[in-house]
């Protein structure tokens, strides 16, 4: 058996499933500490079935934890960026455009040093021991907490950062290092910079991960514990404190995966409706389409993988303001069961106006009937129209697709969505997110540049195989594993022939009842 959950911003949902079924499942509100919700909606789900603690072999927690502490500018550790470049990449320096109070909310201190590769491997400049050993020594005296070490064309060959990393080691053990080819693709200082966030979230992941164990130890659930990726897999517990970043996005990652499994539809839209925003996604394949350009993120520009979503500040607890022509972006949150009209409250929702309209039925409908008419109809309309010119920017084509609506505050999406093929919210569609959490596999993947000397076939073959024994070291079944994505592109204005190679293979994840199963 598995617990799935999911951290919003309103409400934290969980459920207990044994393979295919949804045995039990809760929603609670989303707790300031964040902890509280998920040991109450844990303890929901295990009561409600009566489960031995014994008989769960994992949890799965998608946590908006990390990205909220970026966005925020909050917990953030002083952090300085190593790059391996010199004599070259000094034209833009590290942290070069980065929002002016972020960079203040983690010290951002660049240090350049002798290092890198060409793209094919060989070296830019050779890495000096002594130069870094230095630069170590001022990032201590400058108070320096956590760094990023970025080489030119690391994900070609990762040698010099990993030297880095054992210098970095051996001279100042208490820094934390994130090396720039395990968390971001090729493109320097997109990658940086994503190292660099992921090097200043590492004291906070470690703290929050202990606390979620702590929650589980609590709960006496001696499962493994897992946190979901961006890409709607799994990262074992121990890795989310090296790559926190990594989980950006997740939630409405898990609500897409959750809506394919719920509904069957591997192909379409995912209208994610949450108490504070609408998140929209397309599904390809039963996962969530990747961004085609390079993401920022926090007003930084990275490459992360991301999903490719349009995230609207319009929810069930977004509040409706000048006769209903303005609803959202701010919203009550967490308190709409105290705040919102129909539980009692002050303040007109969006949520009310779905009562008022006979769209849901929640709290008490007999404390809207005061709210004029003609003022919830122009807000169902405002709040329909919002949505479907959103989930038609997401498509890329003309042609009606089916769209999966799923989410707490879904009733705001109307019974039928205009253009869409089928409007479907499927069975336990107001805890899709948790569901997703709880299904989710494990992946590898590989993001190389590969001579084309021996052939196009041998290079992707050999990022297939690389991608499978990423994918095993990280948890999966070896039976269970199949490629769904690979992408090959020449690389242009290069002396010899080079192929960039992007393979992701995905499986199950390996436990006692998948080992049963096969």
């Amino acid at each position: 058996m598995r617990v799935g959950v999911d951290v919003g911003g309103t409400n934290t949902d969980a459920v207990l499933m044994h393979e295919s079924d949804v045995l039990a499942k809760a929603k609670t509100t989303t707790t300031d500490d964040v902890i509280g919700g998920i040991v109450s909606a844990i303890g929901s789900v295990v009561e409600q079935h009566g489960v031995q603690r014994d008989a769960i072999e994992a949890v799965m927690i998608g946590t908006t934890h990390f990205t909220n502490a970026v966005v925020e500018r909050r917990g953030l550790s002083r952090t300085a960026v190593l790059r391996l470049g010199l004599p070259a990449t000094q034209a833009v320096h590290p942290f070069e455009d980065w929002p002016d109070d972020l960079r203040d909310a983690i010290g951002g201190r660049g240090y350049l040093v002798h290092g890198g590769n060409e793209f094919d491997g060989r070296e830019l400049s050779p890495l000096d021991e002594r130069e870094i050993a230095q630069t170590i020594e001022a990032m201590v005296a400058d108070g320096v907490q956590a760094v990023a070490v970025s080489a030119v064309f690391s994900p070609v060959t990762s040698a010099m950062e990993e030297r880095a990393r054992e210098i970095i080691a051996r001279l100042a053990p208490n820094l934390d290092v994130t090396l720039s080819h395990q968390i971001g693709r090729l493109g320097l200082l997109e990658r940086e910079n994503a190292a660099a966030i992921n090097a200043s979230l590492r004291n906070l992941a470690s703290a929050t991960i202990a606390s979620f164990q702590a929650s589980l130890e609590r709960l006496e659930i001696s499962a493994q514990l897992y946190l979901t990726q961006n890409d709607g897999t799994l990262i074992r517990a121990g890795a989310a404190k090296r790559f926190p970043a990594l989980t950006f996005a997740s939630g409405p990652t898990n609500s897409m995966r959750g809506a394919a499994f719920l509904s069957g539809i591997a192909d379409g839209l995912v209208l994610d409706v949450g108490g504070t925003t609408s998140d929209i996604g397309a599904l390809v394949r039963g996962f969530p389409r990747e961004s085609f350009v390079g993401a920022r993120f926090a007003d930084v520009r990275t490459n992360f993988r991301m999903p490719d979503l349009i995230s609207l500040g319009l929810g069930g607890g977004s509040i409706v303001r000048d006769g209903a022509t303005r609803i959202g972006p701010d919203s009550v949150g967490a308190h709409l069961a105290e705040r919102a009209l129909v539980f009692g409250g002050d303040t007109l929702t969006a949520t009310d106006l779905a009562v008022a309209a006979g769209h849901a039925d929640i709290g008490e409908r007999a404390k809207v009937a005061h709210v004029d008419g003609a003022l919830v109809a122009a807000g169902i309309t405002l709040i329909h129209a919002t949505l479907e010119d959103a989930l038609d920017r997401m498509k890329l084509s003309r042609d009606p697709v089916p769209v999966v609506v799923v989410g707490g505050g879904s009733s705001l999406a109307g019974e039928h969505i205009a253009g869409s093929q089928a409007t479907v919210r499927p069975a336990h569609f107001e805890v899709a997110n948790a569901v997703g959490a709880a299904i989710a596999q494990v992946s590898g993947e590989v993001d190389r540049i590969y001579p084309v000397a021996e052939g196009r076939e041998r290079a992707i073959a050999t990022a297939r195989k690389d991608a499978i024994a990423q994918a095993v070291a990280n948890g999966a079944g070896p039976e269970t594993i199949e490629i769904v994505d690979i992408d090959d592109l020449p690389v242009p204005y290069m002396e010899a022939s080079m192929l960039r190679v992007r393979v992701k293979a995905v499986g199950d994840l390996l436990t006692l009842s998948t080992l049963q199963r096969s």
